[in-house]
């Protein structure tokens, strides 16, 4: 049995990585070749039979924080021989790697347009270390995107890079009973069964252009006809009554409903005919795959990973970059008509199937396998 060490600071609880590590490491645990082990500050234990060891964090001052965990992590695992490392956050060594996010220090100066904090600086001097040492680690990008990223800042990694994309839980979608959740949440907040609702979610508007959605469904409903049918049904946090009067300002505030933070997402996917997520970056995207399991077509901006199973045209739309709100108003016109949503709708659920979890954890087992073999 192959003893392996994963390392993220958070374990099941709410966010992007730590759902992806939940959901891949609660399948790997289950099989007879592995004994898992999570080194995490926090934790919520699952049903799979796994060892939790809890890492200490030095929060304050700040630049100690990622700094410390880093070194607390390494410190934990050298008290038992392990077979393998798989750390979802920068720590010092590591065997494999996820990369959830781009480099840090891209992130900091092209994405937000800032200086380097002494926070910043900590999280870069600990992800150089561990992604250049000796022997470096084989990284593993969620997204084409981000592997993009990866070549420019650490070309010295060269074939250690191998994408691994997200799963999704196909069962989430596949056990609903699609017609009543879609009239629950469509009566919930006053939608016509006839109208065409474009779905959104997401916990930063800003970042994910809710703005440019808003002037889309203007135009939509100006010059396509639509007016009385097309609605934006927001899921998720964000600035609201910014937001709210933006909608007023286009004269569309009647047709943009804000449903804010639900549990039941799968029920909104259920409500909506498209999803649209024209992100400024996201370096893959999970809201992406879930419409697609759950039958919906999509449109994205091309600084979106899951870009990576969207052929345009087929399973939706990927927009030019940067996307303008014309475009994407055409796309959704294209959309409302039923014949077209449907088949891409078909077409995007088809392929959200090749990318169940099941999927990912069986890529990640052989990488395991193959990653331990190398080493005895």
């Amino acid at each position: 049995m192959i003893k392996v060490a994963v390392v993220i600071p958070k374990y099941g609880l709410v966010g992007g990585a730590e759902g992806f590590v939940y959901a891949l490491t609660e399948r790997l645990a289950v099989r007879n070749e592995f004994e898992i082990h999570v080194f995490a500050n926090r934790y919520r234990r699952g049903k799979a039979p796994i060892l939790f060891h809890r890492v200490p964090i030095i929060s304050f001052p700040r630049f100690l924080k990622q700094i410390s965990f880093a070194w607390f992590a390494n410190h934990e695992i050298q008290k038992a021989a392990y077979d393998l490392v798989h750390s979802h956050d920068r720590i010092f060594r590591m065997d494999l790697f996820t990369m959830h996010g781009i480099p840090h220090e891209t992130w900091v100066r092209r994405m937000r347009n800032k200086r380097l904090s002494l926070f910043d600086r900590g999280m870069i001097w600990v992800e150089k270390r561990g992604l250049t040492g000796s022997p470096a680690p084989t990284v593993l990008p969620v997204s084409t995107l981000v592997r993009d990223e990866l070549q420019k800042t650490y070309p010295v990694l060269g074939k250690q890079i191998q994408v691994i994309h997200p799963g999704v839980s196909l069962e989430r979608f596949s056990e609903m009973d699609n017609p009543g959740c879609r009239q629950e949440i469509r009566n919930r907040h006053g939608i016509h069964k006839k109208d065409l609702v474009i779905l959104f979610v997401g916990m930063n508007f800003e970042i994910k252009r809710l703005g440019l959605l808003i002037e889309a469904i203007s135009r939509v409903s100006q010059g396509g006809g639509h007016r009385s049918e097309v609605k934006l049904l927001v899921v998720g946090k964000g600035k609201e009554t910014a937001y709210g009067s933006m909608a007023r300002e286009y004269g569309v505030a009647d047709r943009v409903i804000f449903a804010g933070v639900t549990r039941e997402v799968e029920k909104y996917y259920a409500a909506g005919d498209i999803f649209a997520m024209p992100s400024v970056y996201d370096t893959f995207g999970m809201a992406v795959l879930e419409a697609m399991a759950a039958g919906l077509p999509v449109i994205i901006s091309q600084t979106v990973g899951a870009r990576d199973l969207v052929n345009d045209g087929v399973e939706g739309f990927v927009l030019g970059d940067p996307p303008n709100a014309v475009e994407l108003s055409g796309k959704i016109d294209f959309l409302s008509n039923e014949k077209n949503r449907l088949k891409m709708g078909a077409c995007a659920r088809e392929q959200a199937l090749k990318h169940s979890w099941d999927r990912v954890a069986d890529r990640m087992a052989a990488l395991y396998l193959r990653n331990f073999r190398s080493y005895v």
